[in-house]
């Protein structure tokens, strides 16, 4: 059928090299797929980890790169914007710091959850690049200003001296920051969660919607990069004194609050914890010690936004108003659990970063606390939240918490208590 006379034809389908054959992914891989053996003392005997795409025989995990951000690449390459075939140039993209190799990393129970090889791999595995092998990188380590107004603000007021080093006289903190994506390999998973890792990978299958078919069909691939967020971490010193147990480390695990951290929204006391906690790691950096932020992408306690705000609601228009004794409960209601964060894999990073020793942790949450502890790291001095950084709003989320474990230098209140805090409606 011709176009109507001025019509404009359409334009062609872009093409993405797409051929016309499916390769189920419960095929077999081929004989190049490279051996992994999580916990090798070297990389060269632990193996590269293959997700990537352009050569599906060399494959050897299951899933692919940049954790949720690996759907967009499908679509670009969908859309005709990026070839299939593409292959990283890693030039120069070598870490600016190097961090490791430490004992954890061939402890194959203390790193389970991302690759601890993950920022060397144009140089451990440069033999397999050469080999033609497409080898990405799951982790980057780069050097950062960071520009924060709580900063700028003890500047002004004298908490804090700029001293060249760590703190710039504009208010800039030099940082050594690092992206790190999800790895997780599936037997220490399981074994980190108490389950069988035939349970793991079917209920994985099933709760995804069937999305990773080699869970249940490939056995012999233990590693999965799963669709989720990574950490970023940002090192206040050199990352070198990270693994001295004998140099002080101020320290913050945090988990991502959008709304909070970037906004300032006053209904939790997430933004004011972090940045008491940079200020708190730019002044024991500055005593030669040294400082780590280790933010992890958990938005709304691994609920996820939408949940988040829902629960908000539920919690301001309830009988009674927004009260500390009904603030769990009410997240409970909308998602079915308090709390899906499961702080069990969060040590890992401190682990690949060496870290056997925490002077002092900025953090009031039992959870963590039991975590890091248990996996091995001792923890002294536990850095509260100083009262005056608590917004009016996050009264009721900071009272229930402590009520519920939260560590507090102070009494804990009592059920009497939590009953008498309240914060605002949705119209206040």
């Amino acid at each position: 059928m011709s176009a109507e006379p001025g019509a404009a034809a359409p334009s062609p389908a872009k093409s993405n090299g797409a051929s016309g054959h499916i390769r189920l992914t419960s095929h077999s891989g081929g004989l190049d797929a490279p051996p992994i053996r999580w916990g090798a003392p070297t990389a060269a005997e632990r193996g590269p980890l293959i997700g990537t795409t352009t050569k599906r025989a060399h494959r050897n995990v299951i899933g692919t790169h940049s954790g949720s951000y690996s759907v967009y690449r499908a679509l670009a390459v969908a859309a005709g914007a990026l070839s299939r075939q593409h292959k990283a140039d890693l030039t120069d993209t070598s870490p600016t710091d190097v961090i490791g190799p430490y004992p954890q990393w061939s402890d194959p129970g203390k790193i389970v959850s991302l690759d601890p090889w993950g920022a060397m791999v144009a140089d451990v595995f440069a033999a397999d690049l050469a080999a033609g092998y497409d080898i990405r990188p799951t982790i980057a380590i780069t050097k950062a200003h960071v520009i924060v107004p709580e900063v700028i603000d003890a500047v002004q007021k004298g908490r804090l001296v700029p001293d060249g080093r760590i703190l710039l006289p504009n208010g800039a903190a030099l940082v050594t920051k690092a992206a790190v994506e999800p790895v997780w390999h599936l037997p220490g998973v399981a074994h980190r969660f108490g389950c069988s890792e035939t349970d793991l990978r079917r209920v994985l299958f099933e709760e995804t919607g069937g999305m990773y078919p080699e869970l249940v069909t490939r056995s012999d691939l233990e590693v999965f990069l799963p669709p989720i967020g990574g950490q970023t971490i940002y090192i206040f010193g050199s990352g070198r004194d990270l693994g001295d147990p004998s140099v002080e480390l101020t320290a913050r695990v945090h988990d991502e609050c959008n709304g909070s951290d970037v906004f300032g929204s006053d209904i939790c006391t997430c933004r004011p914890y972090l940045t008491h906690a940079i200020e708190e790691c730019i002044q024991g950096a500055q005593r030669g010690g040294v400082g780590l932020v280790a933010y992890s992408r958990k938005e709304g306690r691994a609920l996820g936004e939408v949940t988040k705000f829902l629960v908000y609601n539920a919690r301001k228009r309830q009988v009674g108003g927004d009260t500390a004794e009904a603030y769990f409960a009410r997240t409970e209601c909308v998602a079915g659990v308090q709390d899906m964060r499961f702080q069990e894999l969060m040590p890992d990073v401190l682990h690949w970063l060496g870290i056997r020793k925490i002077h002092r942790l900025v953090s009031m949450s039992n959870m963590k606390y039991d975590a890091i502890t248990a996996s091995g790291i001792e923890v002294g001095e536990r850095v509260n939240i100083p009262d005056a950084l608590i917004p009016p709003d996050a009264r009721v989320e900071i009272d229930a918490k402590m009520a519920a474990g939260y560590f507090t230098p102070g009494p804990v209140p009592d059920i009497e208590e939590l009953r008498k805090v309240k914060g605002r409606g949705l119209d206040g």
